[in-house]
């Protein structure tokens, strides 16, 4: 069963077209990485993906076509979008950060569970849980920016750059994270320059290049390409 699927999507910035026709499915419970260079039009796929731009084609989350839906109303079908940047409200706590995650929500006791679901995955948010997320390093802001969106109990996550700014070290934590997630249940789709990493953890991938798809595949596959281990991995 597909998760999402995206049909001929397109985004345009005045007379930039941006994302020029994309269509690519993401499978129930795999982790689909789109790689990239900067300005490939991978953020904006997202962006169009969870309504927070306008766009042309078609978005489909497990059957229900998202296009026109409120950004709030796909949070509460299950899609949660973690940006580049991470997104986190920098003058409050972690514990803050966290219930922002679970606005939409009305289980008490179901939250009560999932924060204590957060800190088992991310102890030392933990350990940080009253202390203003501005101050957080980037690896332990980049560790909140997920977990509030766990706490949505989305089953569909959208990550932006997870990497960016960080110490390869804390890439390697949060991408085992990452794995775990996924592992757990919970369908990613991920975009990533970090090609490398992203291919090595991700089930199937496609390579976006100027708002243009032009190779899609098993990620082993992606990996081995001799035109993608030119152009994104230096080999």
């Amino acid at each position: 069963m597909n998760a999402l699927e995206i049909d001929a999507l397109t985004v345009s910035y005045g007379d930039i077209r941006a994302v020029k026709g994309i269509s690519f499915d993401v499978r129930d419970g795999e982790i689909f990485t789109l790689i990239g260079a900067n300005g490939a039009g991978k953020s904006s796929t997202l962006r169009a993906i969870s309504q927070l731009l306008r766009h042309g084609g078609g978005v489909r989350f497990r059957g229900r076509e998202l296009r026109g839906l409120a950004p709030e109303k796909v949070v509460a079908l299950g899609l949660a979008h973690v940006p580049e940047g991470r997104g986190i409200f920098g003058n409050l706590t972690v514990m803050e950060n966290l219930r922002l995650g679970a606005w939409i929500r009305t289980d008490p006791v179901g939250v009560a569970d999932d924060f204590e679901k957060v800190f088992v995955i991310f102890p030392r948010l933990r350990e940080r849980r009253d202390q203003a997320a501005g101050t957080l390093s980037g690896g332990e802001q980049q560790m909140l920016a997920l977990g509030r969106a766990l706490m949505s109990r989305a089953s569909l996550l959208l990550l932006d750059e997870p990497s960016m700014g960080l110490a390869p070290k804390l890439v390697g934590e949060i991408y085992d994270v990452l794995r775990k997630i996924n592992e757990s249940g919970v369908t990613i789709l991920l975009v990533e320059q970090n090609a490398n990493i992203a291919l090595r953890l991700a089930h199937r991938a496609a390579v976006l290049e100027t708002g243009s798809i032009t190779l899609a595949g098993n990620s082993a596959d992606v990996l081995a390409n001799p035109r993608v281990r030119e152009a994104y991995l230096g080999a």
